[in-house]
């Protein structure tokens, strides 16, 4: 039985919707054009582009160590997001006023710091608010709740993104101020943002979790791999996240050095990508229901696994365009499912601990995924590097219908000895 009545299942559920809501347009802004402001405005090179994708991770990693124990001994993990969230959208006004402080080829250098450095606190947020919420909503309600979290912070999301790509359609790429402008907005809202984290209902008469301290341990962080059900799923996760990340950089540079792409055909790619996971999400929860999360995980990754592949048949924009309209759906049940998934083989108990641990993990690996990737990309071309991409993407996928496949079976087998 949840230990929150339903009238606080239902108001925080109300809060985080509208909270997401807010969040999500400070973070579509920056993470969708900065790539672009980086590459036209700033003139980064690729290695540049590298660090852009890498370098956030690295700090994620640094402090998902360091949260891990923080959420564990505070007494209010809500506050605990409301102080790092609010450090973390600073970040925000930072990436506003550097270009008119720092001048020349260092610059582009200096905004990708700016940006790996917001993922400090960011990471701080994002772990405190995933332990958080697996408080506040009973497991039975999560699929339907976060099916319609998604949907509606997704639809927010698009035009989070469309208004801008329009805007900055109509100056020159190489201009800095509308870019300035749009994360001072970014700024604006995350005080929105705050207001109804604050807003959120949480019971702080909780025991504190004594294992976070473990991850500073070799020996006892490796311990969290002998409870089978999650060390399956980190093993899909890790393969799968190497294929997806080290991608990120070569789609960037191909969408926009090679495909030409502007301002406003990123918000069109944004966009269709986005619509099919509105339009999805409902299906994606349904179905994960019905035949659990990780059979809908592996066939969500499967689709995923294709798209360097079909990215690369053409440099048509158009073509680009329709083909996110077709990867969203599965990007959106990815997106649903990794994060249900995870929620169900971490012991309440130990929440934060094992979402700390899997965090860390996933870090190391997008540390290293998008070097890897630039370095396919001087190895074997753009085509042999989104290629390489795919494979080990299936790799993952094939972990995942394996998992499945396992757990299926201990269903069928606890099911005869009853």
């Amino acid at each position: 039985m949840s230990a929150y009545s339903d009238v606080e299942i239902q108001l925080n559920e109300r809060v985080s919707i509208t909270n997401g809501s807010f969040a999500i347009i400070g973070i579509n802004i920056v993470s969708n054009f900065a790539p672009l402001f980086v590459l036209s405005a700033l003139h980064a090179t690729a290695q540049d582009m590298a660090l852009l994708n890498a370098l956030p991770s690295l700090m994620a990693i640094i402090s998902m160590w360091v949260g891990a124990v923080l959420v564990a001994k505070t007494a209010s993990k809500k506050w605990f997001c409301i102080r790092s969230t609010a450090v973390g959208r600073m970040f925000y006004g930072l990436l506003a006023v550097t270009p008119f402080v720092i001048h020349g080829p260092s610059l582009a250098l200096v905004i990708v710091i700016l940006i790996a450095l917001m993922n400090v606190p960011a990471s701080f947020s994002a772990l405190s608010w995933t332990s958080l919420i697996g408080d506040l909503i009973p497991a039975e309600r999560r699929a339907a709740f976060f099916g319609k979290r998604n949907r509606v912070v997704t639809f927010i999301g698009m035009l989070a993104t469309l208004v801008p790509g329009l805007i900055l359609q109509r100056f020159p790429a190489a201009d800095i101020p509308p870019y300035a402008a749009l994360f001072t907005v970014s700024m604006l809202f995350s005080v929105l943002e705050v207001y109804y984290l604050v807003r959120h209902r949480e019971h702080t008469d909780r025991r504190p979790d004594q294992t976070a301290p473990a991850l500073y341990h070799p020996r006892l962080f490796l311990s969290y791999l002998k409870r089978r059900p999650y060390m399956r799923f980190l093993l899909g996760s890790i393969v799968f996240n190497l294929g997806w990340q080290m991608a990120w950089p070569l789609f960037n540079i191909y969408q926009i050095q090679y495909a030409g792409a502007t301002a406003l055909w990123i918000s069109a790619f944004t966009v269709a990508n986005q619509l099919s996971q509105v339009l999805t999400f409902h299906f994606w929860s349904r179905f994960s229901e019905r035949f659990g999360n990780t059979m809908m995980l592996a066939i969500a990754c499967a689709g995923m696994a294709l798209a360097p592949v079909l990215t690369i048949l053409s440099r048509s924009l158009y073509y680009l365009t329709a083909l996110n309209l077709v990867t969203g759906a599965f990007l959106g049940g990815i997106g649903l499912l990794l994060f249900n998934h995870l929620l169900e083989v971490a012991p309440e108990s130990e929440r934060t601990s094992y979402i700390a641990h899997y965090n860390i993990v996933i870090g190391l690996v997008g540390f290293v995924a998008p070097e890897l990737g630039v370095l396919c990309l001087h190895w074997l071309r753009m085509d042999g590097g989104m290629i390489m991409s795919a494979a080990v993407r299936l790799g993952g996928t094939v972990v995942f219908f394996w998992t499945a496949r396992q757990a299926l079976r201990a269903v069928r087998e606890n099911a005869l000895t009853m």
